[in-house]
């Protein structure tokens, strides 16, 4: 599962009545193929994973699968509750994915050696590649880190975490050639030069979802060294975007819909417990928008 440049997390869409709208799906996947993304996650944070039951997980990976018609990797979301994130792992397999995304267990917090148990039993369900994403409740050690590099198919380790001291930590403990390290914060573009200090240069893009110009842009700049385009995108759009973003809980996931939405494609709304975002936000995110085309463009 070889991956470059931007990385896409599609959101799932809902049609009015809340069930999966599988054509948008499609041909939400569809253009950002076509506009450069270097691999497709499917189901996965942005794409509403919580909220999902097993049957919509397998169509929505299915969906994307067969709308990105091997241009591109696409990697599965998988996680919870741990025979439901052993369910998905397969789910991913049978529907043709490349590897998995795997998400943290559900509520509970665990120690490093739990976590390291957590991983090899979902990795033992599927032969695909398996990228482990340490968030808030799956905090991992640098000896842990190891430990799950040391395992066949795990290929990878995402921080959605921030601490980059951490960080810096377990890559210098990781010595697997090949093993891959993602940044993986909201809204990952304000870090990426912190990250790639690091030697951390893959990252997810929400912002490609609804403006992939911008997103391919900033890529652009920060692996070109354009400072001065660089700054002005950090400081004039992504840096207010994260004050927008920050206003409520779930708008990492909310205002991204909103934007895919304003950018010509319906993807309805979130499903709860998130909400969506309120109109005079989605007027600044459009206001967002416009600017940074123009600062690209």
């Amino acid at each position: 599962m070889r991956l470059e440049g931007v990385l896409f997390f599609p959101v799932t869409p809902f049609d009015p009545e809340g069930g999966l709208a599988d054509r948008v799906l499609a041909d939400h996947v569809t253009r950002g193929v076509a506009a450069g993304a270097g691999g497709v996650f499917a189901a996965c944070g942005t794409g509403e994973f919580h909220a999902l039951s097993l049957e919509e997980h397998a169509r929505v990976v299915r969906t994307a699968v067969e709308a990105t018609q091997g241009q591109v990797p696409v990697a599965a979301g998988a996680g919870g509750a741990l025979p439901f994130a052993m369910a998905c792992a397969r789910n991913a397999a049978e529907a043709g994915a490349d590897g998995i995304l795997l998400l943290p267990p559900y509520l509970v917090s665990a120690p490093p050696e739990g976590l390291v148990r957590y991983v090899r039993a979902v990795a033992a369900a599927t032969d695909l590649p398996v990228i482990v994403y340490q968030r808030g409740n799956a905090r991992f050690t640098p000896r842990a880190v190891v430990e799950l590099a040391e395992i066949a198919n795990v290929v990878g380790f995402k921080d959605g975490l921030g601490d980059l001291d951490l960080l810096q930590r377990i890559v210098l403990a990781v010595d697997e050639p090949g093993f891959t390290f993602f940044n993986g914060l909201p809204t990952a573009e304000m870090t990426v030069p912190a990250y790639r200090g690091l030697g951390v240069a893959l990252y997810s893009s929400a912002v490609f979802c609804f403006a992939p110009e911008i997103a391919l842009a900033f890529h652009k700049a920060v692996t070109g060294g354009d400072e001065p385009l660089l700054r002005r995108l950090l400081a004039e759009f992504y840096g207010p975007l994260v004050e927008l973003r920050d206003l409520r809980a779930g708008y990492a996931v909310a205002l991204v819909k909103a934007g895919v939405r304003l950018r010509g494609l319906d993807p309805g709304g979130v499903r709860p417990p998130l909400v969506d975002a309120a109109p005079e936000h989605v007027a600044e995110l459009e206001r967002l928008i416009t600017h940074g085309l123009k600062l690209v463009s």
